[in-house]
Parts: C-alpha cells; sequence; structure tokens
C-alpha cells in the first residue's frame, strides 16, 4: 500500500481506468490505466476492472486474459487517502467486498488470466497477482503485502497468497512487510516466468500461444477442477477429478485430439464460436 496516493479525479476528460481490448485471436488485453496513482485499487478501478470481466465472461469465444499496467508500479494496491476519507465500517465492508467479488471473477472466468507484471505489485497489487492463472514478471518487479506498515494486517491479499506458496514465507511477508524479488516470487510459486523487462511482451505471447494452441473446451473444464478440487478433501477431489475427466473426454475436441495421436496426426480441433 501507498499512503502518499492521491485519490483519483473523476472527471470525464480522464481517459478509462482500465483499457480493453480484444484481438482476433479472442485474447482480451486488460490494462490498469491509471500510473498517476500508482494503479490503486480505488472504486474506480474496481468498478471498472469488474466491468471488463464481466464483459469477458459473456464473450463465448475468448481464450484468455491479459492484465498488466501503466506507468512505474503493477498496482499499489487500495487507495490508502481514499479510504481514510470514509472512516466508517459499512464503507469498508462494501469496499472489500467490491474487491473480494473482481477477485473472485478472475477465477470463475473459463479462460486463464495471465499477470504481466511489470513493476511493483504490493498489498492488494500483489492480491491481483496471486489470484491470477498464471503470471509472467519482469525481474525488476517487487511483490510484497505491506499493509502491516501502517498498522492494517493484509488479511484479504492473504486468501491467495497462500494458496501460492508455502506457509511460512507467506506468514513471513505479512508480518514483516518486506518486499521480495521477481526470482524470489517465482522460487516461491507467485509467478511463473521472470525475463528482462524488454523480453516482458514476448515471454507472455509465448505462454498465449501455447495455450491457444489447446481446445478451449478441455482448459476451461480444466480450470474449474483446479479450483474446485483444491478446496475439497482429497476423495472429494478425486470424485470430482474424475467426473471432470470422463466430461471431457467424451467431449468431441477430446476424441479428435485421441483419434490423432493413434493416428499420428495432429488434432483437427473445431474452430471457437465466433
Amino acid at each position: 500500500m501507498n499512503p502518499d496516493i492521491a485519490v483519483p479525479a473523476t472527471s470525464a476528460d480522464l481517459p478509462p481506468a482500465v483499457l480493453h481490448t480484444r484481438d482476433a485471436r479472442g485474447v482480451h488485453s486488460l490494462v490498469l490505466n491509471r500510473p498517476a496513482t500508482f494503479n490503486a485499487l480505488s472504486e474506480e478501478m474496481l468498478a471498472a476492472l469488474q466491468a471488463a470481466l464481466d464483459a469477458v465472461a459473456l464473450d463465448a469465444s475468448a481464450r484468455i486474459v491479459v492484465l498488466s499496467a501503466q506507468g512505474k508500479a503493477f498496482c499499489a494496491g487500495h487507495n490508502l487517502k481514499e479510504m481514510r476519507a470514509q472512516p466508517e465500517l459499512a464503507y469498508y465492508q462494501k469496499l472489500f467486498a467490491q474487491c473480494t467479488r473482481m477477485m473472485l471473477a478472475i477465477q470463475h472466468l473459463p479462460v486463464p488470466v495471465i499477470a504481466k507484471v511489470q513493476a511493483l505489485a504490493t498489498a492488494a497489487g500483489c492480491q491481483l497477482v496471486a489470484q491470477s492463472d498464471l503470471a509472467v514478471a519482469a525481474s525488476q518487479a517487487t511483490f510484497g503485502v505491506n499493509g502491516i506498515d501502517v498498522g492494517l494486517f493484509c488479511a484479504t491479499p492473504s486468501v491467495p497468497l497462500v494458496r501460492n506458496m508455502p506457509a511460512k514465507q507467506a506468514m513471513e511477508m505479512l508480518l514483516t512487510g518486506e518486499f521480495i524479488t521477481a526470482d524470489e516470487a517465482r522460487a516461491r510459486g507467485l509467478v511463473n516466468r521472470v525475463v528482462p523487462l524488454d523480453a516482458l511482451d514476448a515471454e507472455v505471447e509465448k505462454m498465449v500461444q501455447a495455450i491457444l494452441a489447446k481446445p478451449r473446451e478441455a482448459v476451461a473444464m480444466g480450470k474449474a477442477l483446479f479450483y474446485k478440487q483444491r478446496e475439497t478433501g482429497i476423495e472429494a477431489a478425486y470424485q470430482l477429478a474424475g467426473q471432470t475427466m470422463a466430461c471431457n473426454m467424451v467431449h468431441p475436441v477430446a476424441q479428435e485430439g485421441v483419434q490423432a495421436f493413434i493416428e499420428k496426426r495432429k488434432p483437427q480441433w473445431p474452430a471457437p464460436a465466433a
């Protein structure tokens, strides 16, 4: 969290808080676009992200979301000045519920969300990285959950954080507020890949192309199962996984893939719906 972040202006001449584009492949690009406030998760930013994620959810031919940011920070967490201006429990409960809805929308999407992290990701910004399905970071990026520095334990960021890295490593970050490097984040499981800043776009594109080569239906089934089984006991997890695999296997994409393997040819996946 950055205590010096100013409350963002709301005048009509400001550019969108989130730049949302889609290419012909079904790859959605969501770019946090408030560099002057280090892309803090203000009410405006949360609402813009929610609207963009909702739009992706309605796109039947969406394949991937790439989440990135403009400026010197990926995301500096919640806007503390905005929060301090309304010191009321009801307001804080509403704000954190709004943030939780947005974070869960990432998990509920049927397509993978890749965080492309070019710089600082702290507090709820680190949460945003942890909540994403995959993450690629520039070597200069740093990560922290330093709300404790201002007397505010990063409770909601801890939820995905402890689901990304070992408990004691997560607890150390939460209790000390200390930052870790991109390489440390990769070693702890917070990000998948680390590359120099000038190679970040290309590395994300490699990951995008690898996923696009797989059938959308199998990816969607797999993502849903991955998160659902993680929150259950092992017996229930196996039941869920077995049912998912059975449903996946009877789907035409799996039938074609297996037949192509038997015939030693490349599978001919059906074209995604327009």
